[in-house]
């Protein structure tokens, strides 16, 4: 789909979003290798019309490829002494205006036909319906069967039961940057009913696949608002992650648990997986002398 076909499926909104990461090391490094997911991807739903990184030092060995999930991931290495790594992703992306959502189909009747998933369907749908590294179903699946029951009945669609999940998380955690990392488990988030988005995205996740339904985690970008009375500020906004659920006919269905969005309207998506593990931003390893290291993360979503 090309820019010009927009106008006949909906209205777009074009967002400018530059993402900048930088380490700061006590020491110089002599060697550093680093896997970033940085660049959006397109979908029925979003258009990318431009993406590249700056990444200083340059690097000397750089590559980009497709993973399993469809994501555009890159992977450099920087082999000189280095104090500092900074990465930047600018990007320019339209995201379409989608229909108004029914109820979906019954979702007891969905969670049963995608049991026997094969063959193409298998690989886009199935993957996301068990446990992951950071949703283990085992440890933690009656807490989150509770949860989802409370917001799917019997006889309820599968948007409606999302959209009351994403309610109910909402209103029942609390968002406290404080309470948790990203190596806080699941657990701990359900038993503090505290967390970040990440950790709501988790739990949504969770819920969905302890019913039997396909739930992706998606990473991403939310354009925010200042307070009332004062000026965007550039770097204020974060990275964002939310879940998709599939539903039948309707395809994969975005909602926000951290702010109760169900469709989703202002979020630019990088990519998903089964969880943040799959998708993380950047991580990679440095070589050096013992020393310590500074993380500065500084995000800018603004409307074109």
């Amino acid at each position: 789909m090309t820019a010009s076909d927009v106008d006949s499926v909906g209205q777009h909104t074009r967002y400018r979003v530059e993402h900048e990461t930088v380490y700061s090391y006590e020491m110089p490094m002599v060697d550093g290798y680093t896997v970033a997911h940085l660049r959006p991807r397109s979908s029925a739903t979003q258009i990318v019309v431009d993406s590249r990184l700056e990444i200083d030092p340059e690097p000397a060995e750089f590559d980009e490829f497709t993973d399993l999930f469809g994501n555009r991931v890159v992977q450099f290495a920087v082999h000189r002494p280095h104090t500092s790594l900074m990465v930047r992703s600018l990007s320019e992306v339209d995201l379409i205006t989608g229909p108004d959502l029914d109820a979906g189909v019954d979702w007891e009747q969905l969670a049963h036909c995608t049991a026997d998933l094969d063959g193409a369907d298998a690989l886009e749908i199935g993957m996301f319906r068990g446990s992951s590294q950071l949703v283990d179903l085992i440890a933690h699946g009656p807490q989150l069967h509770l949860l989802a029951t409370r917001a799917f009945g019997p006889g309820i669609g599968v948007i409606d039961g999302a959209r009351a999940l994403c309610h109910l998380i909402h209103t029942e955690f609390t968002f406290d940057p404080a309470a948790t990392d990203v190596s806080t488990p699941l657990g701990d988030v359900i038993a503090q009913r505290r967390g970040v988005c990440q950790d709501f995205a988790h739990l949504a996740v969770g819920c969905l696949r302890t019913l039997g339904l396909p739930a992706r985690y998606v990473s991403g970008y939310l354009e925010t608002d200042p307070p009332p009375g004062q000026p965007r500020l550039a770097g204020a906004d974060m990275s964002h992650a939310w879940v998709s659920v599939w539903a039948g006919e309707s395809g994969w269905v975005d909602f926000d648990p951290t702010n109760d969005h169900l469709p989703v309207r202002r979020h630019v998506t990088v990519g998903w997986g089964r969880d943040f593990a799959d998708v993380s931003p950047v991580r990679g390893v440095v070589i050096g002398p013992a020393s310590s290291q500074v993380l500065s993360v500084s995000v800018s979503v603004v409307r074109v």
